[in-house]
């Protein structure tokens, strides 16, 4: 199966070329209300493991001088992947002048070995979508014995040490941690962390259970309530600069399984032959639409049947 996907003209990072780091399964030690994954039961551990040498024979054959960042992520949590030391020491060999960037919920922070070689990365996008113990636990739905007070602290000192570009991420869900008590408590902590940026985002893809994002007037009237020396930013799809790239029908499927995109993010990215393969695609009924918040979204048939099966 195939580690790498894209490129993809990311809303925040630019052309980013994406390594999955367990295309074959989610594996996550959170299992979040908003995923847009089908459920699962969280782990520690990755039991399917690609090997170093397959991602990086792969990367060679995509990596050109028009990619802004390798992404590093995965279906699931990509700092479980047990050679990410391994794997980031191969990169930076190739990469050039392209940066990496990682994407964690930060949770594995608290082991030092995972503090130590996050901080050989370009970029990290942190997450951190509540402070409380309780709303953690509800929004995020962690693996056992996964602490968010401890999670905290980390990401304070990791952002005292690291010299890259440093982003942390909230998603807000609809009543749980778009409260005034808990954004506060979230400002409180922000103050004490150097960031790059701040993203307030919110639920624009089909998650994985019932729960509704905010709007962009809801987004706005959040960020007000942060204090105003912080970096912050209301993620929007709408920023995006066009790719119009050239797409294969697997390729074309291949980007849909690791992220479904809407119509307006196929006129960004696909060139009109692509177009036109993904019309054929869905005329033989492998790639689908699903309508959420008013958006229309394709998705993988493939995909809606086993999130069906949940």
């Amino acid at each position: 199966m195939k580690t790498i996907f894209g490129p993809i003209n990311s809303r925040r990072f630019g052309s980013s070329l994406g390594i999955d780091l367990s295309p074959a399964l989610k594996q996550c030690n959170f299992d979040c209300l908003y995923c847009e994954l089908a459920p699962s039961a969280t782990t520690d551990k990755q039991v399917d493991v690609v090997e170093v040498s397959t991602i990086i024979n792969e990367l060679k054959t995509h990596l050109h001088d028009k990619i802004d960042v390798i992404t590093l992520t995965a279906n699931g949590e990509p700092t479980l992947y047990p050679h990410l030391d391994e794997l980031i020491d191969e990169i930076n060999k190739i990469k050039n002048s392209t940066q990496t960037l990682i994407l964690t919920n930060s949770a594995t922070l608290v082991d030092d070995k995972v503090f130590s070689l996050l901080l050989k990365l370009d970029q990290v996008k942190l997450s951190l979508d509540a402070i409380t113990p309780s709303v953690f636990k509800r929004i995020d739905r962690p693996h056992k014995d996964i602490e968010i007070d401890k999670i905290v602290q980390r990401v304070e000192e990791f952002s005292k040490v690291y010299k890259g570009k440093l982003f942390i991420e909230i998603l807000f869900v609809h009543e749980l941690n778009d409260t005034k008590e808990e954004i506060k408590k979230l400002n409180e902590v922000l103050l004490k962390v150097r960031a790059t940026r701040i993203d307030l985002g919110t639920i624009d893809r089909p998650p994985a259970y019932p729960v509704i994002g905010l709007s962009y007037k809801e987004l706005y009237e959040a960020s007000h309530l942060f204090d105003s020396s912080l970096p912050i930013h209301i993620a929007s799809r709408v920023h995006a600069e066009p790719n119009n790239a050239p797409y294969s029908d697997e390729d074309i499927l291949n980007t849909l399984d690791k992220r479904p995109l809407t119509l307006e993010d196929i006129d960004l990215l696909f060139d009109e032959k692509s177009k036109l393969r993904l019309e054929e695609l869905i005329s033989k009924k492998l790639v689908i639409t699903k309508k959420i918040g008013g958006l229309e979204f394709f998705i993988l048939h493939e995909n809606e049947k086993r999130k069906r099966l949940k």
